[in-house]
């Protein structure tokens, strides 16, 4: 980088220079076109005095020229800084800036060399503080740039002293004296603008590679977010193909077991896949907040359901760093309206949120009714949060400081999602936090108007401790799948169930059996095949085959455009992993009625 010392900054970058060469560039233009009128009242005054008024006559009109000039040099200054080298600008321009503030002062001081010397110490004195008023407006107009101001302040100020010498006889030494601690101010005062032009300059540029880093960390942060949103909707079939194949072998391996010592370690693996199953929809759930793909519904929520099932997520976690992770809510369940999807989610952030950053103590989960309102708090024992950042702790991307020092992982997204998910449910939210001692996050839900009623739409939570025994079904089921993992576990479950399975991994296999004369009474068919096919397709193809056949698409895919168009046009939809039961409860009913 090429450095111009003139301008007393070796901090500066190139760009940095142009602004500032800008700024004085400009007021010297500027100069150049006032100081003519200047001229004209002292013209009007030499011709009431008689005196000879020519050569103050050809000094105005010679600087209207120059005027004129300056700024049709000044626009060609402006073409070449756009597009061109701010270095190469520079180098060139600086010098003519340099040599025209360097004419300017000579010009300005020659108004008092080409006066008439008949007129009254008066004309000459008020001439002299005019032309200083002059000099000391560039003090602070010129001095972005000190060689500029420096060249047109000697030239100046050197020849309105020379013309003093020449001009003034008695009162030449009181005057020229004056002059001179007047200039020395002047000086001094340009210099300090000069630095104190510097100085915000700096700062501009530092606030400029500032906002330029946090640009790129945003735009980097909000990326990652895509690409990781991208990849979980693009994988999600296969991320959920094998959680989804466990919970249906489990299920047949707990349906055929026999040895009741097995028993307490089938069912612990059985709800250690339901835990995996809850964990992995947690993060496809996440997913689509942060993206914005999610269509909210206020409905009837049991948070304290909600709450036993978010903390067993956690519990050890907790454990594990000798945290203590309570909770504090009523006997009786608490049902709020909201959305489920964004109610879990929100309890997810806010404990994970509360953990993260607690090194000793733990953390406690209130659920309070209020009257109308049920009062949801997470307290934590943590590092707490400082005053000035307490506005922006609800903001995308930001993390506080004392956090980056815990913990730099994350894109600083937790509570922004927690913000995102209460205004969709239209839900206050708020915080509460002293630096190093913790803090207390809070949103108030509206209490669902008919309990009872919610309490009877609830199904009970399945934790029981001995096996469920399902009600066995007959008939036969076709699945459209191409995992032979997938296959091998429906096949599995519900040979136990009593129905006889028959697997296709595309449309040419699926019409094959159908043509053999094996007749379903129930399709399933997964969306995504590896032969390019559409299970879509296929499950439509079949119901034209076979019109009295009931069916649904089970697939993994959350963000799929055409599982949003089979549920617009009314076919059913599952999602992977399928829980067992409500996989039986499904065949049954299609069963029942075929019967």
């Amino acid at each position: 980088m090429i450095l111009f010392n003139n301008l007393q900054s070796n901090d500066l970058s190139p760009r940095a220079q142009i602004r500032l060469l800008n700024n004085t560039f400009l007021r010297l233009v500027f100069s150049f076109s006032a100081v003519p009128f200047v001229g004209i009242p002292f013209a009007i005054w030499i011709y009431f005095q008689r005196g000879e008024l020519c050569p103050t006559i050809a000094w105005i009109i010679i600087y209207l020229l120059c005027a004129i000039a300056i700024r049709i040099c000044h626009r060609r200054y402006l073409k070449e800084t756009t597009g061109n080298d701010d270095e190469a600008v520079l180098r060139r321009w600086l010098p003519r800036v340099n040599n025209v503030a360097f004419i300017h002062g000579l010009g300005i001081s020659s108004l008092f060399l080409i006066t008439p010397r008949t007129l009254t110490f008066d004309f000459f004195l008020l001439l002299n503080i005019s032309i200083a008023a002059i000099v000391a407006a560039n003090a602070t107009h010129l001095t972005p740039v000190i060689s500029t101001f420096t060249r047109f302040f000697f030239a100046c100020w050197g020849g309105l002293n020379l013309g003093i010498i020449w001009r003034l006889e008695e009162q030449m030494i009181i005057v020229l004296m004056l002059n001179l601690l007047y200039g020395f101010a002047i000086f001094r005062h340009a210099l300090t603008s000069h630095a104190f032009f510097i100085q915000q300059t700096l700062l501009e540029e530092k606030s400029s590679r500032l906002a330029e880093q946090f640009r790129q960390a945003k735009e980097e942060a909000e990326q990652a977010l895509l690409d990781k949103n991208q990849f979980l909707t693009t994988a999600s079939h296969d991320l959920r193909q094998p959680v989804h194949a466990m919970g249906f072998l489990i299920e047949a391996v707990i349906h055929r077991n026999r040895d009741d010592r097995l028993t307490p370690q089938l069912l612990d693996l059985q709800q250690s896949v339901r835990s995996v199953h809850l964990m992995f929809n947690s993060l496809l759930d996440l997913s689509k907040i942060e993206s914005g793909n999610i269509l909210t519904a206020a409905t009837c929520v049991d948070i304290s359901a909600q709450l036993d099932s978010v903390i067993t997520l956690f519990r050890e976690e907790a454990n594990s760093r000798a945290l203590t992770l309570r909770t504090w809510q009523s006997k009786r369940s608490n049902f709020v309206t909201g959305d489920p999807l964004l109610v879990r989610q929100s309890l997810i952030n806010l404990i994970q949120n509360a953990l993260r950053y607690t090194k000793r103590g733990g953390v406690l989960v209130a659920i309070r009714p209020r009257g109308s309102e049920c009062l949801v708090e997470v307290w934590d024992t943590g590092v707490g949060i400082a005053d000035d950042e307490k506005s922006k702790i609800f903001s995308p991307y930001y993390r506080p400081e004392l956090a980056w020092k815990i913990d730099s992982a994350g894109h600083g997204l937790g509570l922004a999602v927690v913000a995102r998910c209460a205004n969709l449910m239209n839900v206050k939210y708020g915080m509460q936090s002293i630096e190093g001692k913790g803090s207390r996050f809070w949103m108030r839900f509206l209490q669902y108007d008919d309990a009872g009623k919610a309490l009877e739409s609830l199904s009970v939570n399945d934790n029981t401790t001995t096996p469920v025994r399902y009600a066995p079904l007959c008939g036969s089921c076709l699945v459209v799948d191409d995992d032979p993992l997938v296959t091998s576990a429906w096949e599995s479950l519900m040979n136990v169930w009593g129905i006889t399975v028959r697997c296709a991994t595309s449309a040419e296999e699926a019409f094959a059996i159908v043509d053999d004369g094996f007749m379903p009474f129930a399709v399933l068919c997964d969306q995504r095949l590896r032969s390019g096919e559409s299970g879509f397709d296929i499950l439509k193809a079949l119901f034209e085959r076979l019109p009295d056949m009931s069916g649904a698409m089970v697939s993994g895919e959350f963000n799929s455009p055409v599982l949003q168009e089979a549920e617009q046009e009314g076919y059913l939809v599952l999602r992977k992993p399928l829980e067992p039961a409500k996989l039986h409860a499904l065949l049954m009913q299609w069963s029942a009625s075929k019967d």
